[in-house]
């Protein structure tokens, strides 16, 4: 069976179709917006994984070249690993999806969305996830409710649901929001230093544009759903649970009194251990059985202390923020450093400055760019005492350094002003908690010791929220364990102006408006704190450049004096570099940009490309070399690349009868320009040049005494 629902979506038509194309998979929806098209395919095994405890969700979102009329580069001419882009989607479909399937439910399930054709001004995250979400909902694979997600900017003091790609560059908002019909579920995003209430609006806003995407799924279910799978999910006993609870809950509050992290840590397993010996002398074949109990019994302990007291894991109140300390030159070479500490979580990072050259080529479905900023975050696993291969850099690497960059890149500053490229990375040393937003404040800090002038400071904390029934605590700067075991996970980052960057996961329904309201102004509270602590530390750019860094002068030239500094095959650029040992780079519109951490190249290359590009004027006394003889007199290079005629009757004061007795090829003389035509043919004389230089050489008459 085959059934297509198609709208308007804010001026674009958009469509969903089912049973026509994939027709194997468990679901499969193909998403048209105006002429990008996306096919998700979701699919769960029959039989549920024996011996885990969380559930086998794969999301993997892929761009095919073919889509956007290229040929991959490379030797293989195919698609290889996923890019960037493709990764931190994959990530926004799975982060909004994977609280909505039961709890129990253990088969593999695996959602993979490609991109079949792509018209550079709809952005196919956002269909993306609607085909993962439609294809979910029709499928046989148990799915609680439909989601969808939309773009929200703000053009003009306007918000727009989502903006085309060419709109995005005079947006100062972007954010990605996904919901249900009743509530929102992820946000992600970034600002150009917004308020509060502004990004509220901007969140409901979106919320409630989203909602004929969430009617188009409703209806499809209607016409095509398959009966949705029984999820079986074994019951503790409750004489297990009620013995379990009598034993560990002592236990584990006890254990909960230690405030730091590992001691903490080491107690509550030790909590579990002795608990689990003792339920095992009385049901001796349930040991899964009473392993889930007492995580249950933890869960709700914490939560209590938390709704109930108002005191967290480590003894703060809701809205305190952890002890912090800023470092900042904590690195002899580097451009910039700043070590950053909040509680048990410490980030290092560096920022590298380097020139156009060292920017990042990106080969992408919209075309080829460039990046001239980057943020590179790891976490190396001694940052949580743990002992583990290194690999690459994980998704969760890969989302969190995007978080963070899209955090400070709001604040640095204009191109032209600051040309060079920038590379910040963020080493985890410590990690209990909000290791992104600490990257956020100790990369805007080592920025500031770089010398990069950026416009404001940015902080970022991560919230939490506990909700029993009708208590509700809003925690700032949350722990790990908060985190885990918490209803919400909100991110936000900004300068005191307001927010650049958002992210937030919810795993339960009823966050209301007043919820959010809340959350945002403890973000704030306690973002401005954190701001002046790392005051207090560095305030302002540094005056000046770290020594070590690459020194850039920029020079303008006529575009058509490019040619000449290139040289054919890049013959006089090269010599150039070689000469003086400096990086150039020449943009099109003339623009030349000369780099060298050596103060004496720098200004031998200037003044080659000066003297390369340097224009002859009208009545100026050059010193020129003889290049040529003809009968009629001279042709001399004033300039480099620039020669003019030096007529026989001006080559002295006397009579010349032939050139050749009075210069040679390779002599160096004195001319004058005496005139520049409209073609640009150059007149010259030594005899004028001659004359102003024995003016110059007598000396001033005495005056009469």
């Amino acid at each position: 069976m085959y059934h297509k629902v198609e709208i308007d979506f804010h001026g674009r038509p958009l469509s969903i179709e089912v049973g026509r194309l994939a027709k194997q998979a468990s679901g499969a929806a193909l998403v048209q917006y105006g002429e990008t098209v996306v096919l998700t395919a979701a699919v769960a095994s029959q039989n549920p994984r024996v011996g885990i405890d969380f559930f086998p969700l794969t999301v993997d979102y892929q761009e095919k070249a073919f889509a956007a009329g290229k040929i991959p580069g490379g030797f293989f001419k195919r698609e290889g690993r996923q890019g960037e882009k493709e990764i931190l989607t994959s990530r926004l479909i799975d982060r909004p999806i994977r609280p909505l399937f039961p709890e129990g439910f253990r088969c593999e399930t695996q959602v993979i969305a490609t991109v079949l054709s792509f018209d550079k001004e709809n952005d196919s995250d956002t269909i993306a996830m609607l085909g993962a979400s439609a294809a979910l909902h029709v499928s046989d694979i148990p799915f609680l409710s439909p989601i969808a997600g939309v773009r929200i900017g703000r053009i003009g003091g306007k918000f727009v649901i989502n903006p085309l790609i060419s709109q995005l560059a005079e947006s100062e908002l972007s954010l990605m929001v996904a919901g249900t019909k009743d509530s929102i579920v992820m946000v992600e995003g970034g600002a150009r230093m917004l308020s509060e209430a502004v990004m509220l609006d901007a969140l409901y806003t979106a919320h409630e544009g989203l909602q004929p995407l969430i009617a188009m799924q409703e209806e499809l279910r209607a016409k095509l759903g398959k009966p949705k799978r029984d999820v079986v999910v074994a019951k503790i006993d409750p004489a297990i649970q009620k013995v379990v609870e009598a034993l560990a809950l002592p236990r584990i509050e006890k254990a909960m009194t230690f405030v730091a992290k590992q001691e903490r840590h080491a107690a509550v397993s030790a909590a579990h251990k002795e608990t689990r010996a003792a339920a095992l002398e009385q049901f001796p074949d349930q040991e899964a059985a009473i392993r889930e109990a007492i995580d249950e019994v933890e869960s709700h302990a914490m939560r209590q202390m938390i709704v109930k007291k108002k005191r967290r894991l480590d003894g703060r109140g809701v809205a305190d923020v952890r002890p912090i300390t800023c470092e900042v030159k904590v690195l002899p070479r580097t451009h910039g450093s700043s070590v950053f500490t909040r509680g048990e979580t410490q980030a290092l990072a560096t920022t590298t400055l380097g020139t156009s050259s060292d920017e990042q080529r990106i080969d992408a479905l919209i075309g080829e760019h460039y990046r001239k900023f980057m943020l590179h975050y790891n976490f190396p696993p001694y940052s949580v005492g743990e002992t583990k291969p290194l690999r690459g850099p994980s998704r969760r690497d890969t989302g969190h350094g995007a978080l963070a960059e899209r955090a400070l890149a709001p604040v640095l500053p204009d191109e032209k002003a600051f040309p060079y490229t920038i590379r910040i990375v963020s080493e985890i040393l410590e990690s209990n908690g909000s290791s992104s937003m600490a990257t956020v404040c100790s990369g805007s800090l080592s920025l500031m010791d770089a010398g990069v002038p950026i416009k404001a400071a940015v902080a970022g904390i991560a919230m939490g929220l506990i909700k029993e029934g009708d208590d509700i605590a809003v925690l700032s700067d949350i722990l790990g364990d908060e985190d885990h075991l918490g209803d919400m996970d909100f991110k936000v980052a900004g300068t005191t102006e307001g927010i650049t960057a958002l992210q937030m996961d919810i795993k339960i329904h009823g966050v209301t408006k007043d919820i959010m309201r809340e959350a945002l102004k403890q973000a704030r509270d306690g973002r401005l704190h954190i701001l002046e602590v790392m005051n207090g530390t560095l305030n302002t750019a540094r005056d000046d450049i770290s020594a070590h860094a690459p020194r850039i002068v920029s020079i303008k030239v006529r575009q058509d004096k490019i040619r000449d500094i290139i040289g054919p095959g890049g013959k006089v650029i090269r010599g150039i570099v070689e000469e003086t040992g400096c990086k150039i780079d020449i943009e099109d519109d003339g623009t030349v940009l000369i780099a060298s951490s050596e103060e004496k190249g720098m200004k031998r290359a200037i003044e080659i490309i000066e003297g390369i590009t340097m224009e002859a004027q009208v009545g100026k006394v050059y010193k020129g070399r003889v290049v040529r003889i003809v009968d009629f007199g001279a042709f001399v290079e004033i300039l480099p690349g620039t020669d003019g005629l030096l007529h026989i009757s001006q080559i002295g004061p006397g009579r010349v009868q032939r050139v050749s007795d009075v210069l040679k090829e390779g002599d160096e003389i004195q001319v004058k320009v005496l005139e520049i035509d409209r073609s640009g043919k150059i007149r010259l004389s030594r005899k004028d040049a001659m004359g102003e230089s024995e003016k110059a050489e007598q000396p001033a008459s005495r005056p009469n005494s």
